[in-house]
């Protein structure tokens, strides 16, 4: 399958952020010029202005609006900080350089712009995402790599240094990290009709082991946990521009249907952007059901768990009836199982029968 979009997007994203970024600098020299105090209107992002849409099943932002003015001194920090964030996301987009959150807080230091902690610089860079209407990875802001994927999948990168060079997938057996030079890289070409992403590190090396990619004619992606922004872009991305179906594999217990959740249908952090879910994706395991049906080896749910599971059940997003049951029977059994669990039918259980099986039921 040959993908003809993304090569024109990724160069149209690049050069319409660097844009968006200038048109900024440019409306405060002219308020200046004015001789006004420049400020900026922006979209808030208050838990009283973030709703779920049924319509884009995602969490988005409401109609209030937010003003800072250089004007107003309790607006000065807040204000002077968004512009120099402006400027460095401005030099990364135009130099193709790329930083981390990480990154971004101490080189502020260098052009002696103050925050008090990385929480406080992390929030400015947010706000700059929803003034300029792109996400912080269009301006080649990433957060620390630790996803990985592995499938018959060409691609071909745009970094400078290796521009044009492509690569396939399956290059190495512990499949390829998720990174800057991955996820801005142009995808060409699969053989693949799913993706199959995974919570846990042992299960994504047991699945290339077992040859899942070939078995099953899959991309298997590795999420670590809670997917990174830039690896929920990049399923988005195989499901968009390939027309993939997504499968979604975690542990059993109500922090792996919140990692599915967020695949699917974001979160309240990221109301204020797209391009980050895939609302057609399926969580296919493991569910509270199979930890009954199949047997498994369990731990009790622990206090934690259950105020988790009660704060699910108000979440609108689980009201389908796939997730209502089975926040119900985790309610019931009052126990949790990790993907590791099957194992005690032996290493390739979960290859052999449970994952065609799964796959099959949530098609």
């Amino acid at each position: 399958m040959e993908n003809n979009t993304s090569k024109k997007s990724v160069i149209e994203k690049r050069k319409e952020v660097l844009t968006q970024l200038e048109n900024l600098g440019k409306q405060f020299y002219e308020q200046i010029e004015r001789g006004t105090f420049p400020w900026i209107q922006m979209p808030s992002r208050s838990i009283e202005n973030i709703y779920y849409s049924p319509e884009l099943r995602q969490y988005i932002l409401g109609n209030k609006t937010v003003r800072r003015s250089a004007r107003n001194i309790r607006h000065i920090r807040p204000f002077t900080q968004l512009v120099w964030a402006a400027y460095f996301a401005h030099e990364l987009a135009k130099n193709r350089k790329t930083s981390t959150l990480r990154d971004v807080y101490y080189s502020a230091q260098a052009y002696e712009m103050s925050f008090k902690d990385q929480p406080e610089s992390n929030n400015v860079i947010t706000d700059l995402e929803t003034v300029i209407n792109a996400s912080r990875e269009d301006f080649n802001i990433f957060p620390e790599e630790r996803s990985a994927v592995f499938g018959d999948l060409t691609i071909e990168y745009t970094v400078p240094g290796y521009e044009g060079k492509r690569v396939n997938l399956t290059s190495h057996p512990d499949g390829v990290m998720i990174g800057p030079a991955l996820t801005s890289s142009e995808l060409i070409e699969t053989s693949a009709d799913k993706v199959i992403a995974i919570e846990k590190g042992g299960l994504f090396t047991r699945f290339i082991e077992e040859q899942v990619h070939k078995r099953f004619n899959a991309i298997l992606i590795l999420t670590a946990g809670q997917a990174p922004r830039a690896t929920r872009h990049f399923i988005h991305r195989l499901n968009k521009e390939f027309k993939l179906p997504v499968y979604i594999f975690t542990d059993g217990d109500p922090w792996g249907m919140h990692i599915a959740m967020v695949i699917i249908s974001g979160s309240a952090n990221a109301a204020h952007l797209r391009e980050l879910t895939t609302p057609d994706a399926k969580w296919s395991g493991v569910w509270a059901t199979d930890i009954v049906n199949y047997k498994l080896p369990t731990d009790p749910l622990t206090d934690m768990d259950i105020k988790r599971l009660q704060e699910l059940q108000r979440d609108p997003r689980y009201k389908e009836r796939l997730w209502h049951r089975e926040i119900l029977t985790f309610m019931k059994i009052r126990k949790k199982a990790e993907q590791e669990a099957f194992s005690r039918y032996g290493l390739t259980y979960i290859v052999d029968e449970y994952l065609p099986a799964k796959l099959e039921e949530t098609k």
